[in-house]
């Protein structure tokens, strides 16, 4: 899982207000809806890095070689 980077973010009263009723309607955490806003802006914009390749788990290769085995 990708590390996090916590910030302080200052928002006024009715725009803190806004987004956590959004984030209810979503059923989502206000945290997880601003998360769900910049994302989206991002693929929007273009600018959504793409993701890193995952390295391959060590015991992936074991069950093929078991089942080559049998």
């Amino acid at each position: 899982m990708p590390k996090k980077k916590s910030f302080a973010l200052r928002l006024n009263a009715e725009l803190m207000q806004a987004l956590e009723k959004w984030a209810a309607d979503e059923f989502r955490s206000t945290n997880g809806q601003i998360e769900w806003i910049v994302h989206q802006a991002l693929k929007e914009a273009g600018r959504l890095p793409k993701p890193s390749q995952k390295k391959p788990d060590d015991n992936e290769g074991l069950d093929k070689q078991e089942d080559s085995a049998l």
